[in-house]
């Protein structure tokens, strides 16, 4: 599952781009087999006055935290190529709007997450492709 999280001041986003970057997060990842719903994109939208990078407040900023649980990657060169694919995606809503960008990336252990009381299907599995047909997890 990835899961974002994205902090950014008061009118940043409008609701139909915050639609489009979450289908945008979305298509990345079904790219690569997984099922659309373990994409979670989250928006926090914070006050003018409680958004601060070096100590001040900030209206040009975005934060955003990823957490993948789904996949990890062990070759440093992948976890490169992915991260720069990642902020390619993020750009028309960041660096294109002239936006400071800082995100991370955390890699989480995938056997300590569930997903509607199951455990996920083991990577590449007849289970985990039915789960992406299906878009819903299925209890096996």
């Amino acid at each position: 599952m990835p899961l974002w999280h994205i902090y950014h001041p008061a009118n940043t986003y409008t609701p139909e781009d915050k639609q489009n970057f979450a289908r945008d997060i979305t298509a990345y990842y079904a790219r690569v087999g997984l099922p659309e719903f373990y994409v979670v994109a989250l928006f926090h939208e914070l006050p003018a006055d409680s958004f601060y990078v070096g100590g001040k407040p900030t209206a040009a900023s975005v934060r955003i935290t990823i957490d993948h649980l789904a996949r990890q990657l062990d070759d440093p060169e992948m976890r490169k190529r992915m991260t720069r694919g990642l902020d390619t995606l993020m750009a028309p809503y960041t660096h294109d709007r002239g936006l400071y960008l800082e995100f991370n990336i955390n890699e989480v252990v995938r056997d300590t997450w569930m997903i509607a009381g199951l455990f996920p299907p083991p990577i590449g599995s007849d289970i985990e492709q039915a789960w992406a047909e299906e878009n819903k997890p299925i209890p096996y």
